[in-house]
């Protein structure tokens, strides 16, 4: 059997406030849910490994993933980019089902990313899945987003977990091909 092998990467979650960054996160590292809203202030780092397929089909490969969430406020955006996209290998892009306006902000989130990065994997994450009477994202809404960034998009919920841990997965294998090319 083959030793596993092993990848460090930064990935970084962009997406307006409020939009549950940071309880996609939580729920991915703690497998906790806290529905007390605090807005992230700066940039809050946190950590976890995980293990993906090897693109090549050698075995898996360790993923350990450096996660950065970053407060949602447009301004900050444009403060801080720099210092906080610099290395990223990976986005995960979230929106909030609810609210329209936070997939549409979501091109200027990518653009910020790709000045700093150049082209990196992204992951969609349109999340709050589970406030099914508030939903006004609908399916092509979010897939026409997408598409448009040759990328992957889950319905999530962090508060019932629903396709967390998929969605920090599917990035993983993305950052993961993308090495191996």
């Amino acid at each position: 059997m083959a030793d596993l092998q092993r990848m460090k990467v930064k990935v970084c979650l962009v997406g307006e406030g409020a939009v549950g960054k940071t309880a996609l996160i939580r729920r991915f590292i703690h497998d906790q849910f806290d529905d007390r809203y605090i807005s992230t202030l700066g940039a809050k780092v946190s950590k976890k490994e995980l293990v993906v397929a090897s693109p090549k089909g050698d075995g898996d490969i360790a993923v350990d993933m450096t996660i950065w969430d970053i407060m949602g406020e447009k301004g900050f955006r444009e403060l801080l980019k720099e210092a906080y996209f610099h290395g990223a290998q990976g986005i995960l892009a979230v929106c909030d089902v609810t609210r329209k306006d936070t997939l549409g902000e979501l091109h200027d989130w990518i653009a910020a990313v790709h000045k700093v990065t150049g082209q990196i994997p992204i992951q969609f994450l349109a999340n709050k899945v589970d406030l099914e009477k508030q939903r006004v994202i609908q399916e092509d809404d979010i897939k026409k987003v997408a598409d448009m960034h040759k990328s992957p998009y889950l319905w999530t919920s962090a508060k019932t977990g629903q396709n967390v841990e998929a969605g920090f997965q599917g990035l993983g294998t993305l950052i993961a091909a993308k090495s191996a090319k």
